[in-house]
């Protein structure tokens, strides 16, 4: 990915992972900024969800390459092309 973003994809952050439509779903269009705000989100609440949304071949190639084509054109209509699950414990102070 030498672009940062690509107009046909999308990262979209939730709280809950099991359906990834938390009680807020926020959309970023770099993996950065999704990124970021997953992890402050699971921070606060536990854990969060980012779903990588593509939209045309073009997208699947930028996100995955030749592979992510593939996995495009075998199911062009799927919602989520990608899932990342961020689990996080606190656990207090450590000696």
């Amino acid at each position: 990915m030498a672009r940062k973003k690509h107009k046909a994809v999308e990262f979209h952050v939730s709280d809950n992972r099991a359906s990834g439509r938390g009680e807020r779903t926020d959309v970023y269009h770099t993996w950065a900024e999704a990124s970021e705000a997953a992890m402050a989100r699971a921070v606060a609440r536990g854990d969060a969800v980012i779903d990588v949304c593509v939209f045309s071949r073009a997208g699947a190639k930028w996100w995955g390459g030749d592979e992510g084509v593939e996995r495009y054109k075998e199911d062009p209509e799927a919602s989520v092309f990608d899932r990342f699950e961020i689990d996080v414990n606190y656990v207090g102070r450590v000696p």
